[in-house]
């Protein structure tokens, strides 16, 4: 009997025993050993894993936190970039990927993916300079771009200055930071310029990855931010959470209402209130410029992309319960992360997709 003779070895019983006691007493501890082992082996292959946007990255890991405290079931969840996150998903190398730019219907159907938002909030544009104040700086889009398309040169551009009387603008030269990855983030910053610069559109437009005029790259918001932080005299753009965490100057910006507005939950939540979910394949909706006096104008939803076919449906259940259990519990965590979370009404808009989408190799749903 080899399985004997190795338990016995390993935990150090009698490969024949004494007496029939010492050999009940043996092989039980080894099952319990072995049980042991097993549940282990359990909770290890319940976690579960996801790459993609940094955007969602501070809401994410402070969801999975609270979430394996709950359940004792974790997420390993990769901060590389929206691109990155197309990509591993696209590979089935994790068991779901995150984009802040909505795949197009024809993108979803192609590759055999369902997309879903998980979480609203905001980009903003930080800057390095002494002697202002968070929020204190106006900015309008237009010139946000002209200042991307290397037009704008100096802090104490005239058209900076219209703006921004009473506040004092050094005489220095601005240093663009941009994203140097594949970035959500990115896409989003960028479609907003692309809707208020025309000629920012034409020469560059949108997307997760663009031609920069100029400028110097950061890998994910943490070296955007970083790079900023750095350089005195410059201007990035990054998710919310970075800023107020790193304590950054944000800038105040001008919205599609002509509002100056600042960023938090509240104007990133009145911009979402103009999203129509459900009549966009995925529900791909794109927050940029929306109207209304207090709508945030660059803010975006991060969303989350699976396989139609769920290879290993029990890891796919997990990834459903898991943001089932933030859409439902997790609101107030997103608040103080100044995110906001996503409206009931598109919830259960979401659960219902999911369960007439994501199906097993068999055809049955993934969530009944």
């Amino acid at each position: 009997m080899p399985g004997l003779f190795f338990w016995a070895l390993l935990l150090d019983i009698p490969a024949v025993p004494a007496t029939m006691e010492n050999f009940m007493q043996g092989f039980f501890r080894a099952c319990s050993f072995v049980v042991a082992l097993g549940s282990a082996a359990a909770v290890q292959a319940a976690d579960i894993t996801g790459a993609g946007a940094t955007f969602p990255y501070p809401i994410y890991s402070k969801w999975a936190e609270i979430y394996k405290a709950k359940t004792n079931v974790g997420l390993n969840y990769q901060s590389i970039g929206s691109g990155g996150g197309i990509k591993q998903i696209k590979a089935k190398t994790v068991d779901f990927g995150a984009s802040d730019m909505p795949l197009k219907a024809e993108d979803l159907e192609k590759d055999g993916l369902v997309q879903f938002p998980a979480v609203i909030g905001g980009v903003v544009p930080v800057v390095n300079l002494e002697g202002v104040a968070p929020g204190q700086m106006k900015m309008t889009g237009a010139l946000l771009a002209d200042i991307y398309l290397g037009k704008i040169k100096k802090w104490n551009d005239p058209a900076i200055a219209a703006l921004n009387g009473g506040v004092k603008l050094p005489d220095e030269n601005i240093t663009v930071v941009r994203r140097a990855d594949g970035s959500g983030t990115t896409f989003l910053f960028t479609n907003y310029l692309s809707k208020v610069n025309v000629e920012w559109k034409d020469k560059v437009g949108a997307g997760t990855a663009v031609q920069w005029p100029e400028g110097v790259g950061g890998k994910g918001n943490e070296g955007v931010a970083s790079y900023v932080q750095r350089i005195k005299g410059g201007i990035g753009y990054v998710e919310y959470a970075y800023a107020k965490k790193n304590k950054m100057i944000h800038l105040a910006l001008k919205n599609k209402a002509g509002e100056f507005v600042q960023p938090d939950d509240l104007t990133f939540q009145a911009a979402a209130a103009y999203a129509e979910w459900n009549k966009v394949p995925g529900f791909g909706e794109i927050l940029t410029d929306q109207p209304g006096k207090t709508s945030w104008p660059i803010t975006g939803a991060s969303f989350v992309l699976m396989h139609k076919v769920q290879a290993d449906p029990a890891k796919g259940l997990e990834v459903l319960k898991f943001f089932d259990w933030a859409f439902k519990n997790g609101q107030k965590t997103a608040e103080e992360l100044d995110y906001v979370a996503l409206p009931q009404t598109l919830v259960k808009q979401i659960d219902g997709a999911w369960r007439t989408s994501l199906k097993d190799g068999a055809g049955n749903p993934v969530l009944k």
